[in-house]
């Protein structure tokens, strides 16, 4: 691990913080943000400006409409966007997930066509993995795609499909081939979602707020020269899109969870909760799994710039997935612990604006249910261990590939 910053990217450091200083709104430094509606309306703005400006994409090449950062440079732009406390890009699926797998697997004709209005955000993306009865056993999918001349015939159906209501393209995997091993038999297509075939139905999360969906595919249809990776190759190609999912935002996602303990520690104090030896034991515990959060963060980006460490890291990107998604499951339970009673009562504002600094907006409201910050937050983190490769399933791959031990049986036909 190397915690070091060349004198080069101390001075791309001091640009940003310069940019930064320039971009925000006046006052912002002494924290006098926008609230409620404004807050919301300013978070639109902020977006829409590092989209303009091709800060929504910064490590893509000029020619796409990127910045052309390297990774040290980008993963200091995130540290200093932290610290500056500016408003969190929201985890879209076209700038973190299907935008980086088509810089690596696609073909000019894809790049031209598909990069561009990403990093300008005139194209949303959402991501068709998840099946109904394909989770965890992802290939066990049983969405189709057919040859019909030039065309994919698609029929099947996606769930828990993020932004799938105002997305204007899908990523999604179907099956090309059923004569093949499962793995052999599945493509990855990149299919327009605003055509005949295809249904989109949200789905309510536990807080009552939307961002998931089904999504039923009947006859629609994608290109032949829509398939990226080649046709049959889905499973490689896919598997590249999960780890761009995990390996974002190394050294700085573990702020968020300081910032949530500190806020725990501030109502424990109110309370009086911070007094009993079981609750302060719970607390020292998470703050330490931050802190090694915050060290395996380091050991990531070191692999970046160091490449001959990099497979001394190896394993580390599901390692650090397990490790936070647990945590913050930790993290929330023991919030609503130290509210006691109080945090089994509903006791937030519908309509309220999230935090400042956490995400950009806020998600809206399919029936009412007045769930607090934490609250919501709590039943958020019961996802984690599930999106991006179960927990189960990471600690298959850090034992069968990492510590080379025995494969877990396999039942038959599976």
């Amino acid at each position: 691990m190397d915690l070091s910053y060349s004198e080069e990217a101390e001075r791309f450091r001091a640009s940003i913080r310069q940019w930064l200083r320039d971009a925000l709104p006046d006052g912002w430094g002494d924290g006098r943000r926008p609230t409620g509606p404004d807050w919301d309306a300013f978070c639109q703005d902020w977006n829409d400006m590092l989209h303009r400006t091709g800060w929504s994409c910064p490590t893509w090449p000029l020619e796409y409409g990127g910045k052309g950062l390297s990774a040290l440079e980008s993963v200091i732009l995130t540290e200093e966007l932290a610290d500056a406390g500016a408003p969190i890009q929201p985890p879209a699926g076209g700038e973190i997930l299907v935008g980086p797998t088509i810089l690596h697997w696609g073909d000019d004709r894809q790049k031209k066509r598909f990069l561009p209005p990403i990093v300008r955000g005139t194209e949303i993306w959402c991501q068709g993995f998840s099946e109904p009865d394909a989770g965890s056993d992802l290939a066990s999918l049983q969405t189709t795609a057919v040859r019909d001349g030039e065309d994919w015939v698609i029929n099947g159906t996606k769930i828990w499909t993020s932004e799938a209501p105002d997305a204007d393209m899908v990523f999604l995997l179907a099956r090309t081939d059923p004569h093949v091993p499962r793995h052999r038999g599945i493509s990855y297509l990149l299919v327009e979602m605003h055509q005949p075939g295809v249904v989109v139905e949200p789905i309510a999360q536990p807080d009552g707020t939307a961002g998931f969906a089904r999504v039923h595919f009947e006859g629609a249809r994608c290109g032949v020269d829509n398939v990226l990776g080649g046709e049959g190759n889905g499973w490689v190609v896919a598997n590249s899109t999960l780890g761009f999912e995990r390996g974002i935002s190394a050294t700085t996602s573990y702020r968020r969870f300081e910032g949530e303990a500190r806020s725990i520690i501030d109502v424990a104090r109110q309370n009086g909760r911070l007094a009993d030896p079981l609750i302060r034991q719970r607390l020292a515990r998470l703050w330490t799994d931050i802190q090694i959060m915050r060290i395996n963060g380091y050991r990531m980006v070191t692999g970046l710039v160091r490449p001959e460490l990099q497979e001394g890291l190896a394993g580390l990107q599901s390692l650090t997935k397990v490790h936070w998604t647990e945590l913050h499951q930790r993290l929330t339970d023991l919030g609503i612990d130290v509210l006691g009673p109080s945090g089994q009562i509903l006791t937030g504002t519908s309509g309220a604006a999230p935090v400042v600094g956490v995400g950009m907006g806020q998600r809206t409201a399919l029936h009412e249910y007045p769930a607090s910050p934490a609250q919501s937050t709590f039943l958020f983190a019961r996802s984690g261990t599930i999106f991006g490769g179960t927990s189960e399933i990471q600690r298959n791959v850090i034992a069968e590939r990492v510590l080379g031990l025995p494969r877990e049986p396999r039942t038959p036909g599976g």
